[in-house]
């Protein structure tokens, strides 16, 4: 199962090396990622695979919802049906 993982908020140090340890942490594939700064806002989006994830949902949204809250960022974990469903006809 794909998702996406989006990262907003004020630049810093670490903030790849912080979410890519929750993946990490989690078991989560990282399969691509851009990023970029505009204006001293960072600006990331990851697709990852959570195939291989070793925590149900609702711990894995808890887990990035704490590590937005630690950086004062906006991290927000999208899987890939919500992105199907939208497409549906």
């Amino acid at each position: 199962m794909k998702a996406v993982i989006t990262v907003i908020g004020q630049d810093t140090v670490g903030v790849i090396a912080k979410v890519s340890a929750v993946c990490a942490e989690l078991n989560i594939n990282i399969e691509d990622v851009t990023q970029s700064i505009m204006q001293k806002m960072f600006c990331m989006i990851m697709l990852v695979d959570l195939s291989a994830c070793n925590a149900d949902q609702a711990a894995v949204r808890a887990r990035f919802a704490a590590l937005g809250e630690e950086m004062a960022m906006q991290v927000t974990l999208t899987r890939q049906e919500v992105f199907d469903a939208m497409h549906k006809v």
